[in-house]
């Protein structure tokens, strides 16, 4: 059996145990700050270069709008100045049994903006809405 890369098109999301279906899901990745550092009487001529606290980007879900199906803008309407609705989520590439390959935990996620589709009256495209999520770690994990 050949070893290929795993396609990206093949994906779940679960936050809060429910399942939903989402068209695309951005901006998974973290970034290491770099710290430089040098003493005064050291006798190299540069600076020592030091990993630093971690930052991670803000999370986009994508999906098609749904009728009766108001999730994203419920979890937005609980937010208030300095409380929010915090969840964690867990986002799987799966491979052709269905199984996670890899998984993305996600924790105390909160949205920071929600987008509705745009509207044109000479359109032919699926009506799709968008959340931001800012959140406070995530982990990988290879199954």
């Amino acid at each position: 059996m050949a070893d290929y890369p795993m396609p990206k098109f093949h994906f779940q999301v679960d936050w809060a145990g429910t399942r939903i279906g989402f068209t695309e899901v951005s901006g998974l990745d973290v970034e290491t700050e770099v710290i430089e550092y040098r003493e005064g009487h050291s006798p190299e001529y540069h600076k020592t270069k030091m990993p630093g606290m971690q930052k991670f980007g803000n999370i986009t879900l994508k999906r098609g709008t749904m009728p009766k199906d108001n999730q994203y803008f419920e979890w937005w309407n609980t937010v208030r100045l300095n409380t929010i609705e915090r969840r964690d989520l867990t986002i799987s590439l799966l491979n052709e049994n269905h199984e996670p390959v890899v998984t993305w935990q996600i924790k105390n996620a909160w949205p920071v903006k929600v987008q509705g589709t745009d509207l044109k009256a000479d359109g032919n495209e699926v009506s799709i809405e968008s959340m931001e999520l800012a959140h406070e770690g995530m982990t990988v994990k290879f199954e």
